[in-house]
């Protein structure tokens, strides 16, 4: 078995993979003030109830948005495998030709991303990551990773609006009963999913207008899901999009000298 661990800024998953098969997930809260030992402890105790002894695990691989947490948590994985993880950087060979102005500052998570959905689907393809931010990728029939938006995220941009607004309450973001919201709250949660479901529809109308013809659709991401019923595009939702990219990249790399700490993203 590898684990496979991805760092968000909010929330980190953790993928047991057997082969081919993803034989379960595990999600906890990304926090920068947790020590080694600490994350050590939780995951430790997550596998257990998995039963899944850290012995079993022969190695692994992580990708982190948030650089302090790359090395705390390679750490961690050290001392509960006693293996060293792959991280996902400078010295991972991907396999992607990405064209953006400087590579080297592409996401670890959209480089992940992008070599999963390429291995999964025909190019021309956009895909959707909806997390703490919600970023647009694109990759051009012959493969080539384009570049993308980065875009306020769904749930922070309707905490921020009940912050900043003071009549408007937190809301749960769930599903709304109508399109014209009849109170503040169905209001806010209408234009919440539809808002960013017009969205996606709208970009991905204006990236094959760009492109000179259609592209396939794909979304991940732990918002996504909320959203995707009421997108009038066909958009395939892939739920361990990120997790398989990751296995892709071990079985890539695991021959290879394992990365320095200090290298940045790729």
């Amino acid at each position: 078995m590898i684990l496979v661990i991805d760092i968000g800024n909010t929330n980190t998953v953790l993928g047991g993979m057997e082969g081919e098969q993803l034989q379960f997930t595990l999600r906890i809260q990304s926090d920068r003030l947790k020590t080694a030992d600490e994350y050590l402890l939780t995951i430790k105790g997550l596998l257990e109830l998995q039963g899944v002894n850290p012995a079993q695990i022969e190695g692994g691989i992580i990708s982190s948005v948030v650089p302090e947490l790359k090395n705390v948590m390679g750490r961690a994985m050290k001392k509960l495998t006693g293996r060293q993880f792959l991280v996902v950087g400078s010295g991972v060979e991907t396999g992607l030709r990405i064209k953006t102005d400087d590579p080297s500052k592409l996401g670890s998570d959209l480089v992940v991303d992008a070599v999963a959905a390429l291995a999964k689907y025909q190019p021309p393809l956009v895909f959707f990551d909806m997390g703490t931010a919600t970023t647009l990728s694109v990759i051009d029939g012959q493969g080539n990773y384009l570049g993308g938006m980065i875009i306020p995220g769904l749930r922070l941009s309707v905490d921020s609006l009940s912050a900043r607004a003071a009549q408007l309450p937190y809301i749960n973001l769930d599903e709304p009963e109508q399109l014209i919201g009849t109170n503040t709250i169905s209001c806010m949660q209408a234009g919440a999913i539809y808002s960013n479901a017009a969205m996606i529809d709208g970009l991905l109308e204006r990236v094959e207008a760009e492109l000179g013809g259609p592209v396939a659709a794909i979304a991940t991401g732990g918002l996504i899901a909320k959203v995707l019923p009421y997108c009038r595009r066909q958009v395939h939702y892939d739920e361990n999009l990120m997790l398989e990219g990751l296995q892709i990249l071990y079985r890539r790399n695991s021959g290879n000298q394992t990365p320095r700490k200090e290298d940045a993203p790729c």
